[in-house]
């Protein structure tokens, strides 16, 4: 029989994807996502069990019972206390226009009633919050010994408050509906200027329009609290997605900037090269024009010392010409010696001769 059961529930829950959706429609205020799910099968299968006992808000169904019951004695109990405290702020309300009519100097209401009615509530309230005991033998209890029936002999005169009584419906009436006019032309502005006649019928209308706008807004926080969820989820599933993608694309950026490297490492390396090539070539061309630089200073002096030399050779000829010259004037007399003076005299020409073209030549070289 058991085995039955399970089957037929077994075939009632979902499957996949659907079972996952009812799951989480089954539990919305849990954290959790479809992924979760999917990793934890077994837990899956407990929630779907689960959810055929439970609510949404994880109650069963004997205490949703109790909890509607105490939620309905609960609600009589704070409409009674809701009706009664707002007619008492009602009240207040009054009074206090009544004040300020006073400061104003503006007679828009009956002051007996109003002046009655705040004595009332303030007796009231002192009765209320004063703190009775029960035990009657104590000579002073309450308050500085004050007690209940002490207070209420403030109250005003009975005649006063029988007034005050006739006249209380009127007032509150009238009261509610200066302000439920109020309400509805906060509501409606453009109502204001409308009949007094259409305007009651709104009036009475206005309650079933405020509860159809409270219904609207319960709706669409309920709606906006789905949507929320179903965001949060999507976010979830989004950034799970993200960072897989991240993953990857590191994975990517990290190959190609290998592969990259060897390509700008050999890049760097050609550079590198060339640029000490280029150092080098600029070294060897300094070295170059500092050597030729040398060489044409110690070509220039040796051509000078060369030349110099040359010239005191010319000058130590034509010294020795005018000599030889000088002795061929002074020996032409001799006769056949001459002859050998004139020999020398040839000799010493033509050595002359062949070092002055000498010394043209090597100038003319060293141009």
């Amino acid at each position: 029989m058991s085995q039955r059961n399970d089957c037929v529930f077994a075939s009632s829950l979902g499957k996949g994807d659907h079972l996952h959706q009812q799951v989480l429609a089954a539990f919305p205020l849990c954290q959790m996502t479809e992924e979760d799910l999917i990793q934890n099968p077994q837990f899956c299968k407990l929630l779907a069990t689960l959810s055929q006992h439970v609510d949404r808000t994880g109650l069963t169904q004997h205490l949703r019972r109790d909890l509607e019951k105490v939620e309905r004695e609960l609600h009589t109990q704070r409409l009674s206390w809701l009706r009664v405290e707002s007619i008492h702020r009602l009240l207040r309300e009054i009074i206090q226009e009544n004040h300020f009519s006073k400061a104003s100097s503006a007679q828009t209401g009956d002051h007996t009633f109003c002046s009655t009615l705040e004595q009332c509530l303030m007796v009231g309230q002192c009765v209320k919050r004063m703190d009775i005991s029960a035990d009657v033998s104590e000579p002073h209890s309450g308050i500085l010994g004050l007690t209940a029936e002490r207070v209420k002999r403030l109250m005003p005169s009975e005649q006063d408050v029988l007034q005050m009584k006739q006249k209380f419906p009127s007032e509150l009436l009238q009261h509610l509906k200066k302000k439920s006019t109020a309400i509805l032309t906060y509501y409606q502005p453009d109502w204001e200027n409308e009949s007094e006649g259409l305007r009651s019928v709104k009036l009475s209308k206005l309650p079933e329009l405020l509860d159809g706008e409270k219904k609207k807004v319960k709706s669409l926080t309920e709606r906006n609290r789905d949507n929320t969820m179903l965001l949060q989820r999507q976010t979830h599933t989004y950034l799970s997605e993200l960072l897989m993608c991240m993953k990857i694309l590191q994975s990517l950026v990290l190959e190609l900037r290998l592969k990259a490297q060897k390509d700008l490492d050999r890049k760097k390396i050609e550079y590198f090269e060339g640029k000490c090539e280029i150092g080098l070539q600029k070294i060897r061309a300094e070295m170059l024009e500092v050597q030729l630089d040398t060489y044409t200073r110690d070509k220039i002096a040796t051509h000078k010392k060369i030349t110099e030399k040359l010239n005191a050779d010319l000058k130590s000829s034509k010294m020795e010409k005018q000599e030889v010259e000088s002795k061929l004037a002074s020996f032409e007399i001799y006769g056949k010696d001459f002859e050998a003076l004139a020999e020398e005299y040839s000799r010493l020409r033509q050595e002359i001769a062949t070092k002055s073209w000498a010394l043209k030549e090597f100038s003319t070289s060293n141009a």
